[in-house]
């Protein structure tokens, strides 16, 4: 930050003309430099607003200083402020004829907008992008293609193969002429196997209605899983399943130029997230929301940024704006803020927060309450996890996965009560759903080690969970666990040093590593493993106090 500071002073004295010589000297003064560090050091906090107030407070800077106007325009964009930057850009004539790309990028769109393309596409021309590999001349060549594409109307042979990116951009040409092979490409991307493209089905699906091609659309809202799917197929699914189909215009048409140049700056965006760039994928964000405020769900990536940037004020106050009419992204935002709640260490407040929120949603699908209970059981009420998983399979299909999944979950629950009972019943009966599933195994086995119940049934199903998924530190140290509580110590050693070389810095296996050394007469070296778990951040006070003793004492007897 101190080096920016700096190089900028340097640049200052350098770039400002008549700095000692003109009548301008007397309009500029330190005050102005304050400002200018001042807006710096707020644009870093995340407190853009702030950052602002600074910028505009010196109007010499903006007409004569170019890296100042270039960081205002910035500051803007993320405001919000997409006119007030094209405005600045345009009365100054340092940025409007400046290689500075995003003031350019701008006033493309400015034209765009306007259906000036002719003007738009000089601009993109004389605009040289050297490095072909960059994000900016991607943006500007795409930028070209729907240029061309909404002048001509029709679709131009791009020269560039940008991956699955010139997929993308090809499909939604395609859908803005409402071609008849807009369908295949929406659906040669929702089924690639080369990543998770499944955020293309909204498209193919508004689409489709748009064509008034309801049939079709229920058709695919059977296959659409609620429980695995995002947040924009789900809330798709419960649209087409009310038969709200008016939604789907209201937030997006392809046959809108603003549309569809959202989605690709939306999908520039996640790029830049995914890669922990949040600054530059705020920035595109912003120009996302410009083109298309109605897409409001979009929102959701802003929220997470700053979310992940741990600026939980301005996160919070984005997911403020999901409301109950969309229930999907209602109960997401419900759940974002709860868990910021839950940051500023209120776990009571969280789950009161949690609570009332629920009780907001007219329509409660079997997706909101699961995540309900599983919410519940994560607080540790256990009793009430199990109303709430036993009200979601009164309501889905009882040879289903996900049924099967309930019931893994309810039988956990019960297991946490120690009616052992209903548990195994529950356990047992999604094992009969999916017997492969391993972390049914491993929990049913688990248990059944603990209280001393078959214990031969139980060693196997471990070893086939262990086949099933023999790199997961928690089944490897179950099996690990398992050959301790049967008295086969080599055998545990063995799956116990794995568990700790997988995950290194958990308590609990630590702590069973601890065990089994010392009962392999290796002492010094359980009383190394033990004094590990009392300097992992994770430990529990109930386990630092066992652990005290077992310095002392050593392990209780098996």
């Amino acid at each position: 930050m101190f080096l920016k500071i700096f190089l900028f002073f340097l640049t200052l004295l350098y770039q400002t003309t008549g700095y000692t010589k003109t009548n301008d000297e007397k309009n500029f003064n330190y005050k102005h430099l304050s400002s200018y560090f001042s807006a710096l050091i707020s644009f870093d906090n995340q407190k853009n607003n702030k950052a602002l107030e600074f910028f505009e407070s010196s109007k010499y800077l903006k007409k004569k200083h170019e890296n100042f106007l270039k960081e205002f325009v910035y500051a803007l964009v993320l405001d919000g402020q997409i006119k007030k930057a094209v405005n600045q850009i345009k009365t100054s004539k340092k940025l409007k004829n400046s290689k500075f790309f995003e003031a350019n990028l701008l006033l493309v769109l400015d034209l765009m907008n306007k259906k000036k393309y002719i003007q738009a596409s000089k601009i993109i021309k004389n605009f040289n992008i050297s490095n072909e590999n960059t994000y900016e001349f991607i943006i500007f060549k795409t930028l070209e293609n729907f240029n061309d594409l909404f002048k001509n109307k029709k679709i131009q042979n791009s020269k560039n193969d940008f991956g699955k990116l010139g997929l993308i951009v090809n499909a939604f040409q395609n859908c803005y002429l409402n071609s008849n092979k807009t369908d295949s490409h929406f659906l040669n991307l929702i089924n690639s196997a080369e990543g998770d493209y499944s955020r293309y089905l909204f498209f193919y699906l508004s689409n489709v209605i748009e064509n008034k091609d309801y049939k079709t659309a229920k058709q695919i809202s059977k296959t659409i899983n609620p429980f695995s799917s995002t947040l924009l197929i789900s809330q798709t699914k419960k649209w087409i399943d009310d038969k709200n189909y008016k939604k789907f215009n209201k937030h997006f048409s392809c046959q809108n130029e603003n549309d569809v140049l959202a989605e690709f700056f939306f999908l520039i965006s996640n790029l830049y997230s995914s890669q922990n760039i949040f600054e530059i994928s705020n920035f595109y964000l912003s120009i996302s929301n410009y083109l298309n405020p109605k897409f409001y769900f979009n929102l959701s990536l802003l929220a997470e940024n700053y979310y992940d940037n741990n600026n939980f004020d301005i996160s919070r106050q984005i997911f403020e704006k999901f409301n109950s009419e969309d229930e999907i992204y209602y109960w997401y935002k419900t759940k974002k803020i709860a868990q910021i709640i839950s940051e500023e260490k209120n776990e009571k407040k969280s789950l009161e927060y949690i609570e009332k929120n629920f009780l907001k949603i007219k329509t409660i699908s079997p997706k909101i309450i699961f995540d309900l209970a599983n919410i519940y059981k994560n607080f540790e009420n256990y009793q009430k996890a199990i109303e709430y998983y036993t009200q979601v399979l009164n309501k889905i299909d009882k040879n289903s996965n996900m049924y099967a999944d309930v019931l893994y979950r309810r039988g956990g629950s019960y297991e946490r009560l120690k009616n052992y009972s209903k548990a195994d019943t529950d356990l047992l009966m999604s094992l009969k759903i999916r017997p492969d599933h391993a972390y049914t195994l491993n929990y049913l086995s688990y248990s059944w080690l603990e209280r001393n119940v078959k214990i031969d049934q139980a060693m196997k199903m471990l070893m086939r969970a262990y086949e099933l998924k023999e790199n997961d530190p928690y089944i490897t140290d179950s099996v690990g666990w398992g050959y301790y509580l049967i008295g086969d110590f080599v055998n545990a050693e063995k799956y116990l040093r794995k568990a700790v070389e997988l995950m290194p810095y958990d308590p609990i296996v630590n702590d069973h590593y601890g065990d089994v050394l010392w009962q392999l007469d290796r002492k010094l070296q359980a009383k190394y493993f033990w004094k590990q778990v009392l300097e992992l951040e994770d430990t529990e006070d109930e386990m630092k106090k066992d652990i005290e003793k077992k310095l002392i004492d050593g392990p209780r007897k098996i």
